[in-house]
Parts: structure tokens; C-alpha cells; sequence
């Protein structure tokens, strides 16, 4: 049954793909939406980013410019807060609210806050273990003592699993930073700040998507091993 498309995995494919594009449409729309706002402040998000940083006396990483949309991101290896062509520049509510989200994690690492030094570690473990997680399950599923690939390529996509479940709190504590570094700066008007909150859960949709699609592909794989061992 290996040799041919399995239909078994539509069962959790398509609700793993109809998760992904609804966290990605509400991101969208939110995003767009409040990128048509500007803030009272008139402040872009570069200069959000490094007014955040600055308050917390963070003041060796650097706020570069990235190519892309929504591809911000903060780098702990380099200490730079990258954001991209719809945030850099802005000084709409959205763009003020992405930047700083990003300069909340700058500040977690600042703090060694324990769950994002935690997700650091795990990602060099992740990155080759989600490459050779299904790879190795074939090669066990395709020989007949071939038990020991299976569950090596079960334990590295659990990791994967455990990675995104890391993620979540990590996402979710620099938001709360990002609204309260606003606030404290009066950056936001009180009118402004329900529409940097939707922005940021928005975006905290889809690392709960990836959660979600990460446990169906960790089922997915633990159902093929299953029928092996029934047939």
C-alpha cells in the first residue's frame, strides 16, 4: 500500500489545509486592514522598534530592513530585529504593532526569558529532524525489521511537534510585551490599541495552526505505523 497514494491521508490533510489558509486569511485581513490606519503617533515601525529597545536599554541590536511580506522577525543569533517593507517604514496601527511584537522577543532574549532560550536550542535538533522524520519512517515502514527507523523518525517529528508547542508561549509573551512597551511609550491612543490586539492575535493564529497541523502529521504517521502492525 505504500507503492500508491494513500487516501487515508486526506483525512488529515485537508482539515491540516483548511486550518493553514484560515489562519492565513485572518492575518491577511487584519494586517490589511489596519495598514490602511495611521497612528496618532507618527512613528514608523523602525523607529517603534528602536524606541522600544532603547527603553528597555537594549541598545546593541540592530533594526534592518527586510524584503517580503510579513517576513519580520528578530534574529538572536545576529541581535537584529529585521521588518519588512510594510513595516519598516510605516506608521500605520499594524505596522507598529508588528514592530513591537519583534522587539518583545529582542527583549525576551535580553532577559533570557527560559521558553524562547528553550525553542533557540531546540531548532538545530528541529531543522535536521523534521527533514529526516519521514525518510526514516518509510524506510521502516518498507522492510519488515525496519522498527527501529520507524520510531526514530517518530521521536524526531515529535520534537518538531514539542517545537511548535514551545513557539506558542513565545509568540504569546511577546505580544503582551509589545502592548505594554505601546502603552508605557504612548505610542498607541486607547482608540488605537484595540486594533494592534487584533493584529497580534491574528498573527498569534498562525503559530496555533502550525500546532494544529504539526499533531495531524504527528497522527498521520503514527496511523501508518499502526496498519504495518495490523496487516
Amino acid at each position: 500500500m505504500f507503492y500508491y497514494f494513500d487516501p487515508i491521508y486526506l483525512i488529515f490533510a485537508i482539515p491540516a489545509f483548511l486550518i493553514s489558509i484560515f489562519a492565513q486569511i485572518k492575518v491577511q485581513a487584519a494586517f490589511s486592514k489596519y495598514s490602511k490606519m495611521k497612528s496618532f503617533s507618527g512613528m514608523t515601525g523602525a523607529e517603534v522598534a528602536k524606541s522600544i529597545l532603547w527603553a528597555n536599554g537594549i541598545y546593541d541590536v540592530k533594526v534592518e530592513y527586510v524584503p517580503g511580506l510579513l517576513t519580520d522577525h528578530y534574529d538572536p543569533r545576529f541581535k537584529v530585529l529585521r521588518l519588512s517593507s510594510g513595516v519598516f517604514d510605516s506608521n500605520s496601527i499594524a505596522a507598529i504593532g508588528v514592530a513591537a511584537h519583534e522587539a518583545g522577543h529582542a527583549i525576551q532574549h535580553y532577559e533570557r526569558y527560559p521558553w524562547l532560550s528553550l525553542r533557540s536550542a531546540m531548532v538545530p535538533v528541529v531543522n535536521i529532524g523534521s527533514n529526516l522524520a519521514f525518510p526514516l519512517i518509510l524506510i521502516g515502514l518498507l522492510f519488515r525489521n525496519g522498527d527501529i527507523f520507524i520510531n526514530l523518525g517518530i521521536l524526531l517529528f515529535s520534537l518538531a511537534v514539542l517545537f511548535t508547542l514551545i513557539t506558542l508561549p513565545v509568540e504569546v509573551n511577546a505580544s503582551k510585551r509589545a502592548i505594554q512597551a505601546l502603552k508605557l511609550a504612548g505610542v498607541v491612543m486607547p482608540s488605537e490599541e484595540e486594533g494592534v490586539k487584533k493584529v497580534l492575535k491574528a498573527a498569534a493564529m498562525t503559530y496555533v495552526a502550525a500546532v494544529a497541523v504539526a499533531i495531524l502529521q504527528l497522527l498521520y504517521y503514527l496511523s501508518l505505523v499502526q496498519r504495518r502492525r495490523d496487516d
